[in-house]
């Protein structure tokens, strides 16, 4: 799963807490229970206004286990942990933003800035080396400068593969079309293969940096 997939899944889970939560306290708060006529059951959190988020019997049902206190400490401890790895996470890239294309100089001498999402090279290039026989998968990532990118692409072939006849097509194929598209000199790119899973152990070849 791509980190923007895992993005989108986690915010609309803490959405829908979020949601969930203050509609809760809303309703609660609002009495509308009692103005429309609804009877919660025994349970149910937060019925009136004067009914505090936690209950005493709630706060204090097991203040005398041992394990309470730790379990109450290292929970929210594992929480703030976890949004700050995802928020360091988000904030950390592997690799530049954008491709920056060579573009020509306009009169006056000025410079016009043109730059292509690194994403959407990595899609192309996905979508073409995945087309190449004996790939079952593929993950392109390009790191390196907005100016000097490079493409690597690690592919999960099928037992039995021609592993020479892919480097060459993903050679000739994917990187040099994404090297013309993007009006490159050259696009320095790597490729790793890995064994599919019908083989009892997986081996990965690692291939020479082709341009």
């Amino acid at each position: 799963m791509s980190r923007r997939a895992v993005n989108r899944t986690l915010l609309a889970l803490v959405g829908l807490v979020l949601l969930a939560g203050g509609a809760l306290v809303l309703l609660g708060g609002l009495d509308a229970y009692r103005h429309l006529g609804i009877t919660p059951p025994g349970w149910w959190p937060l019925t009136s206004p004067d009914q505090p988020v936690l209950s005493t019997a709630s706060r204090t049902r097991w203040t005398d286990r041992g394990w309470w206190w730790p379990v109450a400490i290292a929970v929210p401890a594992l929480v703030v942990v976890g949004c700050l790895w995802w928020l360091f996470s988000q904030l950390r890239r592997g690799g530049p933003a954008g491709v920056e294309l060579p573009s020509p100089t306009a009169s006056g001498g000025s410079h016009f800035a043109l730059r292509v999402r690194s994403r959407a090279v990595e899609e192309a290039i996905e979508t073409e080396t995945v087309a190449l026989p004996d790939v079952e998968r593929v993950t392109t990532k390009v790191t390196g400068a907005a100016r000097r990118p490079q493409v690597h692409t690690a592919v999960r072939i099928a037992p039995g593969a021609d592993t020479a006849a892919l480097v060459a097509a993903y050679r000739t194929g994917p990187v040099e079309h994404a090297r013309h598209s993007l009006g490159l000199a050259e696009l320095p790119a790597q490729l790793r293969l890995r064994g599919g899973k019908a083989r009892k152990e997986r081996s990965r070849k690692k291939a020479p940096r082709v341009r």
